[in-house]
């Protein structure tokens, strides 16, 4: 059976774990502490890095994007007969997901309103341009068939809710197809099936505890432009 390694709140491993489930492929799970890595973790990852993925042959991949090759050449695709063209969108609009999950961590940690300011700006445009992208009568990003793309958004779209549900912050304040969009795919049960059971307290001991976040409940009202744009 394949098994990935990984770290309980990281946004790559959610990924990679969300295209398994959506593709009903098992594996095993073991995870580790960053801040105390296993020698045997060490040795097997070039780039000690996780998600790492060890095959049924005993093959060890790393690197997230790489890892989500493999699982789409191996297995079968979400979506059949897609033409290159397509193909080349969809690991774009991915890339786009991808290189955003540390700048939204970077975000959520932030001790201090101007921080926190400054570094959301970068995400919040990711956010806006999706906006524009996602058309207005279709359950995910493309369709209603979840693909890759949908998977990709996942984790930011899970920390997203997570952070509005507990600080009364929305990165997705005023784009409401973004919004729907984001229901829409945690409604998916992807979210569950990719988590572990203690996750929302550990993603709130990294990010909801001594960060402005945490100190400031109902921060929306004096960083969005109107109190109307939320819903």
């Amino acid at each position: 059976m394949i098994k990935i390694v990984s770290f309980k709140i990281c946004p790559f491993v959610q990924r990679v774990t969300a295209a398994l489930e959506a593709k009903n492929v098992p594996y095993e799970i073991e995870y580790i502490d960053l801040k105390n890595k296993p020698q045997w973790f060490l040795e097997i990852s070039p780039n000690a890095q996780v998600p790492v993925l060890i095959t049924e042959k005993d093959t060890v991949l790393f690197e997230s994007d790489a890892i989500i090759e493999y699982i789409d050449d191996e297995f079968s695709p979400l979506e059949t007969s897609l033409s290159n063209e397509v193909r080349a969108l969809d690991r774009a609009w991915s890339y786009l997901a991808t290189k955003h999950y540390l700048a939204q961590c970077s975000t959520m940690s932030s001790k201090d309103e101007a921080t926190f300011k400054k570094r959301s700006l970068k995400l919040e445009k990711a956010f806006k341009t999706i906006e524009q992208q996602l058309a207005a009568n279709t359950v995910f990003f493309k369709s209603d068939t979840l693909s890759k793309v949908d998977i990709a958004w996942l984790p930011l779209l899970h920390r997203a809710a997570i952070i509005k549900a507990h600080s009364g912050y929305d990165f997705l304040c005023g784009l409401p197809k973004a919004q729907a969009w984001q229901q829409n795919v945690l409604n998916s049960d992807l979210v569950e099936k990719t988590i572990s059971d203690d996750f929302t307290k550990r993603f709130s001991q990294f990010y909801l505890t001594n960060t402005f976040l945490a100190n400031n409940k109902d921060v929306q009202s004096s960083l969005c432009s109107t109190n109307s744009c939320c819903n």
